[in-house]
């Protein structure tokens, strides 16, 4: 069984928050004159745990996987083949998120966590199949719980390969039609909101397809009946999602490696909720790229007391929030470098 004690983080230390202060407001510019950017530098440094922080080999992993209820298109106007044709797409470099990643400088490393779909060993992506898709949650779980115990390990052993190679900067991203569904009610359970509040268009559902969509999921709510007291397994378990499992071993693993963990928009934050409910601490490691245009979003964002970096009204996925604030990140990170201090620049200071 997966408990805390499997998912250990160290807790940042705040021996260095005065130093790394220091060395920001001595920086040839009023103090606080930077604003966001000055935090973000904060954040890098105190998670690193050094006053000269480095970003390597920044990758966004895309974790793509079917959920059983695509199937039926109650929930999505979209069908479920177009997780695999987007998967192609990915790896031919002509989605969104990788042009976004390239012009951001970051790398992207695609993973089949568990898409309806037979993909040729030799493509370039990570196979990490959990299955051929979840089970439709409107008659039972979605996914055994061995499966989702696998689902965290399996995210974790990628992020851990990764680390292996040199990364240290890691955006969590997805690709899955169906999946804002299982966002919703796993946001819904975990925030304890009510699933109209939390449900979105997605992959365009809107007018009468949204209302089906929320009318479907009240009945999915109303069928597992979790209580309070349910874990983050037993709600991956009900509502599955393979992608969204090993998002949120991937977190997890990360933030234990002492890494900066980028988290997306309304899928990823609900990997990050079930991540954040195994081992809060995962807080301290991530940085939420941006608002998305998802209603549930920024309610998700207000339960977390977190502040996204950007609000450009994106609601895509595949982890394009966090390929556009990259290029903030990597900013602050090189003021905190490569800026000037008042004393070797031979500026005067204020009084």
């Amino acid at each position: 069984m997966i408990n805390k004690s499997n998912w250990a983080i160290e807790p940042v230390p705040q021996d260095l928050d005065e130093a790394i202060w220091s060395k920001i407001n001595q920086k040839t510019k009023p103090v606080g004159a930077l604003g966001v950017i000055e935090e973000i530098a904060f954040r890098v440094a105190r998670i690193q745990r050094n006053l000269s922080p480095s970003l390597k080999k920044p990758t966004v992993v895309v974790f793509a996987g079917d959920h059983g209820i695509a199937k039926s298109g109650v929930v999505n106007p979209y069908p479920q083949e177009v997780t695999y044709q987007m998967v192609m797409n990915f790896l031919q470099g002509g989605a969104a998120i990788n042009v976004l990643a390239r012009s951001a400088g970051m790398n992207v490393q695609i993973v089949d966590a568990g898409v309806n779909h037979s993909f040729d060993r030799s493509l370039p992506l990570v196979h990490a199949k959990l299955g051929n898709g979840t089970k439709d949650y409107r008659y039972g779980n979605a996914m055994d719980l061995h499966i989702a115990e696998q689902g965290l390990v399996k995210g974790a052993e990628i992020v851990n390969d990764l680390h292996n190679v040199g990364v240290n900067v890691f955006g969590f991203g997805e690709m899955g039609i169906g999946n804002s569904s299982s966002a919703a009610l796993i946001m819904s359970h975990i925030c304890n909101l009510p699933i109209d509040g939390c449900v979105g268009r997605g992959t365009g559902a809107e007018g009468d397809f949204l209302n089906q969509k929320i009318n479907t999921l009240q009945e999915v709510v109303a069928f597992h009946q979790l209580s309070e007291e349910s874990t983050s397994l037993q709600i991956l378990v009900a509502y599955g999602g393979f992608e969204i499992a090993q998002m949120a071993g991937g977190m997890l693993k990360a933030a234990s490696l002492g890494h900066v963990i980028l988290v997306d928009g309304f899928i990823s934050t609900s990997a990050y909720l079930i991540a954040h409910k195994i081992n809060p601490a995962v807080k301290e490691y991530a940085l939420f790229s941006h608002r998305s245009n998802e209603q549930g979003h920024e309610k998700m964002l207000q339960f977390l007391d977190a502040k996204p970096i950007l609000s450009l009204s994106l609601r895509l996925g595949e982890g394009t929030g966090c390929a556009a604030a990259f290029p903030i990140i990597k900013m602050a990170v090189d003021m905190l470098n490569d800026m000037a201090s008042f004393e070797s620049a031979g500026v005067s200071k204020s009084e």
